[in-house]
């Protein structure tokens, strides 16, 4: 017997985040009420490296760019974020200044979440919290992963591990689909090689049957063993 029928959650922030979709479409209005929607024009920033901004932001539209800058002044791409992306709940959860700036990629629209609005939603929603801690520690094995594969002299290791912690589509015939979220020039930057190497790379894992590219940002993953083989262990 069909239970009761649920209204789909209307084009909110809320609705395309993972940690909110737990929530019923009633519940979902009434977190996306808390949120202030905020617009960034390209270059702008959302949250500044060293601010104590205390804020969430989920990417609604657009991308942006998560950098970190060293003492020298060389600026490190950590990550882009793209739509229903969530950033800044480290430094909101553990009350230090945020360590990285996050700047808009073309035009942006965002919704924005103070500490205050974040004490309450998971006062009434525990679950949220719960989806929170799941995300941040998927977030941390990517990032653990991306780093040993950076730290290889192997620009290959790189690039499948890269590959291998992009989101996942099915197509028609039921194979794995990864998108580049932008050029590969920006992949290029952050993997911390050069567009041709990433190129020649990819080419290379195509010729070895592990996946097949479809367009200038389509890759079909055709082996995922071997490609998990390529990222080398995963981390403890």
């Amino acid at each position: 017997m069909p239970g009761p029928k649920n209204d789909p959650a209307p084009d909110t922030c809320v609705a395309k985040v993972p940690m909110f979709r737990s929530l019923s479409a009633e519940q979902q209005l009434q977190v996306a009420g808390f949120a202030r929607e905020t617009h960034l024009a390209d270059g702008e920033r959302l949250i500044a490296a060293g601010s104590n901004a205390g804020v969430i932001g989920v990417l609604h539209s657009g991308r942006l760019k998560v950098a970190r800058t060293s003492a020298e002044g060389r600026e490190h791409t950590l990550r882009f974020l793209g739509e229903g992306d969530v950033v800044g709940e480290s430094a909101l959860l553990t009350g230090r200044p945020a360590t990285d700036d996050v700047t808009a990629m073309g035009e942006v629209t965002a919704c924005v979440f103070d500490a205050a609005a974040i004490e309450g939603i998971l006062a009434r929603h525990p679950q949220v919290g719960l989806a929170m801690l799941r995300t941040t520690t998927e977030r941390l094995v990517a990032a653990e992963r991306l780093l040993a594969a950076i730290t290889s002299a192997d620009v290959g290791t790189r690039v499948a591990a890269y590959l291998l912690d992009l989101p996942v589509t099915r197509d028609t015939q039921g194979r794995m689909r990864v998108h580049f979220p932008v050029p590969k020039k920006d992949v290029a930057s952050l993997l911390g090689t050069t567009p041709e190497t990433l190129s020649r790379r990819l080419a290379d894992l195509q010729r070895r049957g592990v996946v097949e590219l479809d367009g200038p940002r389509e890759v079909i993953v055709l082996d995922s063993v071997a490609l998990e083989t390529a990222a080398g262990p995963e981390p403890l």
